[in-house]
C-alpha cells in the first residue's frame, strides 16, 4: 500500500494520469481535485511537485503567519535531528491553521466535551496536520501518537457541516504553504484523527501531542500553544512549542504580556542538545538557558482557577515573595526556560488526572535549558504509564538554586491545607 492510501490523501488529479490525459482533461478537472477514498496508491518517496517544491523553498506567508521551513538535518551528534526537524515543521503548520482558526471562530467550529473543555475545529485540524507531516517526513516503521482527539463525535448524524470545514481548511492550509501537494478526502481526515488514539507506554517511540494546549485562552484570543513532543523508551527525548501569541521578546508585566512588538515563538529541545527559541516565522534560533537570579523573576500559574488551586499557589508566592503571573497553556515553560520568571506551580483539584501532553514538550524545553521539573514529592515526572501521569499531588518546574527551598514550601503549603481540611 502506498504512502497516500496510509494517509487517506490523494493527489492532485493530473498527477494520477499520463501526460497527454492530463493536458486533454486540463480544462475540466480542477488541479486539486479529490478522488474516492481510498486513493490508489502512488510511491512512498511522495514529494511535490516542482512549484509546490519551489514555493516551499521561498514561501510567501500571510501577515502574522509562521513561515514554513523545509526539513533539514539539526546540528551534527544530534541522534534526533531529523525527529526535531519534523517536528517544528509539523507544530509551525498546525499554528498557522490555528491562527487562522483564532481570527476567525465561529460557533459552528465549538463543541463541548464531557470534561466541559471546548473543542474547535483548530483541534482537529492541528492533529491531523502534525500525523500528516510525521508520517511523511520520518515514519519508517509503526506510527504511534498520543493525542486527545478522536473522530467518534464527527462520524455522528449531524457532524456533516464541521467534519467539511475541517476538511476545507486542513487542505486550504496545505495548499496554501506549498507543503505538500496533496489532499484528504473525508475518509482520510477521520482516519487521520484516529492515528492519535494510541496509548503509548515504556517501549518503543511515541509521538505525543496537546493539538491547542490552553484551548481556553485559544478562544479568548490570549495564550495557547501547540505542543510536540517524542517518548523513546518512555523518556522524552524532543520536545517544541509552537507558541504563537507569546512575545518572541521576555514578558514583562503581570498580564503576560510585551512591550515588544513581535509575536510569535517556537521553543524547541532534545535531551542533552540543550533548548532554543526562534521566531515562528522563522529567524534564526537562540540558546535558552533558566534564569540564574529569581529575585525580580515572575510566578507563573495557569489562568484558570480551573486548571490550578490559586489558594495554594498564591500561599506559596507570599513565601517567595514572587508576583503571580496567569497564563494558559504550556507557554508558561518556554517563558520560563528563556528566564522570564523563576518559578511554575501547577496543583490540579483534587480528582484530576493530569494527562502526558499537558507537560511532555514543555518540561523537556525546561530540563534542557538547565531548570528541573518533578512532582511535589521531588520525583521526577514519569511519562511511560501511558496516557496519564503518575503523580504526587502536582508539578513544580524551577531552577536549581530554588528548587530545595520552593520544594519545601510547597510541601508544607499542602500540609497544612490538609491539617485545615480536616478540621472541617
Amino acid at each position: 500500500m502506498g504512502m497516500a492510501a496510509r494517509l487517506g490523501l490523494v493527489l492532485p488529479h493530473a498527477a494520477l494520469l499520463g501526460s497527454s490525459a492530463a493536458a486533454s482533461t486540463r480544462a475540466l478537472t480542477p488541479s486539486r481535485a479529490r478522488l474516492p477514498y481510498p486513493p490508489p496508491p502512488f510511491p512512498t518517496c511522495c514529494r511535490p511537485s516542482s512549484a509546490a517544491a519551489a514555493h516551499a523553498a521561498h514561501p510567501l506567508p500571510r501577515r502574522g503567519s509562521p513561515r514554513l521551513l523545509a526539513v533539514r538535518a539539526m546540528a551534527s551528534g544530534n541522534p534526533y535531528a531529523a525527529e526535531l526537524a519534523a517536528a517544528k515543521k509539523a507544530v509551525t503548520l498546525a499554528a498557522r491553521l490555528c491562527q487562522a482558526v483564532q481570527q476567525d471562530i465561529v460557533h459552528s467550529g465549538i463543541q463541548s466535551k464531557a470534561d466541559k473543555s471546548p473543542v474547535t475545529v483548530a483541534d482537529y485540524g492541528s492533529q491531523i496536520l502534525v500525523s500528516l507531516v510525521l508520517k511523511m517526513e520520518v515514519s519508517t516503521g509503526p506510527f504511534s501518537l498520543v493525542a486527545e482527539e478522536d473522530s467518534e463525535e464527527l462520524r455522528k448524524d449531524g457532524a456533516e457541516e464541521i467534519l467539511e470545514e475541517i476538511t476545507d481548511l486542513v487542505n486550504e492550509t496545505i495548499s496554501d504553504t506549498g507543503s505538500y501537494n496533496i489532499s484528504f478526502t473525508k475518509e482520510g481526515i477521520l482516519s487521520a484523527i484516529d492515528d492519535g488514539k494510541s496509548k503509548g507506554g515504556p517501549s518503543g517511540r511515541h509521538w505525543v501531542l496537546d493539538t491547542i494546549d490552553g484551548t481556553k485562552g485559544f478562544l479568548r484570543g490570549d495564550q495557547y500553544a501547540v505542543a510536540l513532543a517524542l517518548l523513546d523508551e518512555g523518556k522524552v527525548v524532543l520536545g517544541v512549542l509552537a507558541c504563537p501569541n507569546l512575545p518572541l521578546s521576555s514578558i514583562s508585566n503581570q498580564n503576560g504580556s510585551s512591550s515588544g512588538d513581535q509575536v510569535g515563538a517556537l521553543f524547541s529541545a532534545t535531551i542533552g542538545c540543550g533548548a532554543e527559541v526562534e521566531s515562528l516565522d522563522g529567524s534564526p534560533p537562540q540558546n535558552v538557558c533558566s534564569i540564574d537570579n529569581p529575585v525580580n523573576a515572575s510566578f507563573f500559574e495557569s489562568y484558570e482557577s480551573a486548571h490550578s488551586m490559586h489558594d495554594l499557589t498564591g500561599s506559596i508566592a507570599e513565601v517567595h515573595k514572587t508576583p503571580p503571573v496567569r497564563i494558559d497553556s504550556q507557554a508558561k515553560y518556554g517563558a520560563l526556560a528563556r528566564g522570564d520568571g523563576a518559578i511554575y506551580l501547577r496543583f490540579p483539584h483534587k480528582g484530576y488526572k493530569e494527562k502526558i501532553w499537558d507537560h511532555a514538550a514543555g518540561s523537556i524545553v525546561v530540563t534542557e535549558s538547565g531548570g528541573i521539573v518533578t512532582d511535589a514529592a521531588g520525583n521526577d515526572l514519569d511519562f511511560s504509564k501511558g496516557r496519564f501521569l503518575d503523580l504526587d499531588t502536582g508539578v513544580i518546574a524551577t531552577n536549581k538554586q530554588l528548587m530545595p527551598s520552593l520544594l519545601k514550601a510547597v510541601q508544607d503549603a499542602i500540609k497544612e491545607k490538609n491539617q485545615a481540611a480536616s478540621l472541617l
